[in-house]
């Protein structure tokens, strides 16, 4: 009998979101992934240092602490901790306890914190999901966070199934999808649709049907998704890229940052300016799409939040899906959590 899948868990060896760079300060920033209570800090060069957010003395949250220098000390009894997890300090005596705390891999790459829960090893051998466009002169980014009471699989077979445009109403670029192709393999799964795009961003007027639905002018266009695991991408024509970058919590909580870009590759005149005009224009419209990412999020979590509590009332009933892609979806979290079993029996 197979395991329920609304309770497999996350595979741990690959690369997850945890922050945006811009939101982790000066003071240390507490996370969780998948059960794992985390704290984030930035040491004084700036590096970004994760640590198990337990104290070993009174297994308090380090993240209540603060930095100094390079370390991270204890707000309870003022215990410092280095990156390396090492205690370096106990105020009230001269030798601190050679006690240690988890440490996670961490790095710095478009404008994202990202955290490796996994085995170390396996993180020098794996890289982040690549956002060419995040430092891109052409592609004015927007970033909305995703608070989900449900398990990452709801969230990424929502963001799979372009049938349900229905929902979103004004707040959706596209409509009318068909699925037309479908490839799937142990680290992802390609869907290939064909939608009515309602935007086409070729006139620097065009920009106002983001705003304005009466502006819109319906044509189609290749609508392209992908759940590269644990994250999902998607291209609408040649206009709209998307990212979706997860950070399961729990069996019952998802968090994710949804990452919009609008192309200003058809622009031509702007291409001909000072990198230092196109980069103050491209920084000037950071956020310009947020509003129509929140009513996405909004639209979508309430649904996504209700098929969840609908799963913990009647586990025994299934759903009626006709979408292929979402079967897709569903074998791939399943040869990742494999995976994971795996690895814990090998340790």
């Amino acid at each position: 009998m197979k395991a329920d899948l609304r309770q497999l868990p996350a595979n741990l060896n690959h690369w997850y979101v945890a922050a945006l760079s811009r939101d982790l300060k000066a003071r240390p920033l507490a996370v969780t992934l998948w059960g794992e209570p985390i704290v984030l800090f930035r040491d004084q060069r700036g590096r970004v240092q994760a640590l198990e957010d337990r104290c070993p003395h009174r297994l308090v949250k380090l993240s209540h602490g603060r930095v100094k220098g390079d370390d991270l000390e204890c707000a309870y009894h003022g215990w410092h901790f280095s990156g390396a997890g090492e205690c370096t300090r106990v105020p009230y005596t001269e030798s601190p306890p050679r006690c240690r705390v988890r440490t996670y891999a961490t790095c710095e790459r478009d404008g994202f914190v990202w955290l490796f829960g996994g085995d170390p090893e396996q993180a020098q051998a794996s890289a982040p999901l690549a956002i060419p466009e995040w430092d891109h002169l052409n592609y004015i980014a927007s970033v909305s966070i995703i608070e989900c009471r449900a398990h990452f699989s709801y969230v990424v077979e929502n963001l799979m199934d372009m049938y349900h445009g229905p929902l979103h109403n004004s707040y959706q670029a596209w409509g009318d999808a068909q699925l037309l192709t479908i490839r799937e393999g142990p680290e992802r799964v390609d869907a290939g649709y064909r939608a009515e795009s309602f935007y086409r961003i070729d006139r620097i007027w065009s920009v106002a049907q983001l705003f304005i639905p009466a502006l819109r002018s319906p044509h189609p266009e290749p609508l392209d998704v992908s759940y590269v695991y644990p994250h999902w991408q998607s291209t609408l024509g040649q206009d709209f890229r998307l990212y979706c970058l997860l950070c399961p919590q729990s069996a019952l909580s998802t968090r994710a940052y949804l990452v919009h870009f609008t192309s200003l590759e058809a622009f031509k005149d702007l291409h001909r300016l000072p990198k230092s005009w196109r980069r103050l224009v491209k920084d000037s419209l950071y956020g310009s799409a947020g509003r129509l990412l929140d009513g996405l999020i909004r639209d979508d979590v309430r649904m996504i939040e209700e098929e969840q509590q609908a799963h913990l009332e009647h586990p025994e009933r299934h759903n009626w899906e006709l979408n292929r892609a979402l079967a897709a979806v569903q074998r791939l979290i399943r040869v990742q959590a494999d995976r994971t079993v795996a690895s814990s029996d090998n340790c």
